[in-house]
């Protein structure tokens, strides 16, 4: 599968102040990507070539160090387009997301990985469902993780009991527990504007994550693409 050239990260403003609808502003995820929504990801030959160059590209920033089977978590994994490459790479993984029309679509497609039906806001948990680190899976299972344009979502309060700042940590906290000790997660994004970037940067690194933005294609507005590139309990940053 295609995937995008490797640019020099960072041009000094790095991140967009874009005037285009975003769904996010339209509705909560779980009921903006309803079965209609879903279904497009079955039909739209230009949604699966994005998906699947963004996921080349997280695997990329991953940096494995050699190509033996890892196991990964997709955050926001839908349709489980990304999980295909992951699987096409030899990986196992297990797909989170919010919405159950996108993960009944999956399980239609019958994926490889494992689809779970959970908030990523909330470490990836429902109410209780939660270990220590805020996370409803085992301290440490993961490898890597993997994300698509999912995590700007967390930005945005859908109630007054739902903040950004108290999503944000629960979703970064639940991830660093999740996370195997030097293990890394990269996940593209589409941020809203500056502040945005800050947010989830700071948010991350308040966990414990070490790393940062990897900006791709800076100078081109239709091109460039957002990246989040941590590594859990430091050793690493997050260049390209």
């Amino acid at each position: 599968s295609p995937s995008p050239s490797r640019p020099p990260a960072a041009s000094p403003d790095p991140c967009p102040r874009p005037a285009m609808s975003r769904p996010e502003l339209s509705a909560p995820p779980e009921i903006f990507y309803n079965a209609a929504e879903a279904q497009k990801y079955l039909t739209s030959s230009r949604m699966v070539k994005i998906q699947t160059q963004l996921t080349e590209r997280c695997i990329e920033l991953l940096a494995l160090p050699d190509k033996a089977p890892r196991f990964l978590l997709d955050v926001g994994c839908g349709t489980g387009l990304s999980g295909d490459v992951l699987s096409e790479h030899g990986h196992v993984w297990v797909g989170l997301d919010i919405s159950r029309d996108m993960l009944e679509v999956g399980l239609a497609r019958d994926v490889e990985g494992d689809l779970v039906l959970a908030d990523m806001g909330n470490g990836g948990g429902k109410s209780g469902a939660t270990n220590g680190g805020g996370s409803m899976f085992r301290a440490g299972v993961f490898d890597a993780v993997v994300s698509v344009s999912a995590i700007q979502w967390l930005c945005n309060a859908d109630s007054s009991a739902a903040r950004a700042e108290r999503r944000l940590a629960g979703f970064f906290a639940g991830l660093y527990a999740a996370l195997r000790r030097g293990g890394r997660a990269a996940l593209q994004f589409y941020p809203r504007d500056p502040e945005q970037c800050e947010m989830l940067s700071t948010a991350a690194m308040r966990a414990g994550f070490s790393g940062g933005l990897v900006v791709d294609f800076p100078h081109s507005t239709r091109a460039k693409k957002y990246y989040l590139v941590l590594t859990a309990g430091g050793g690493g940053g997050g260049g390209g």
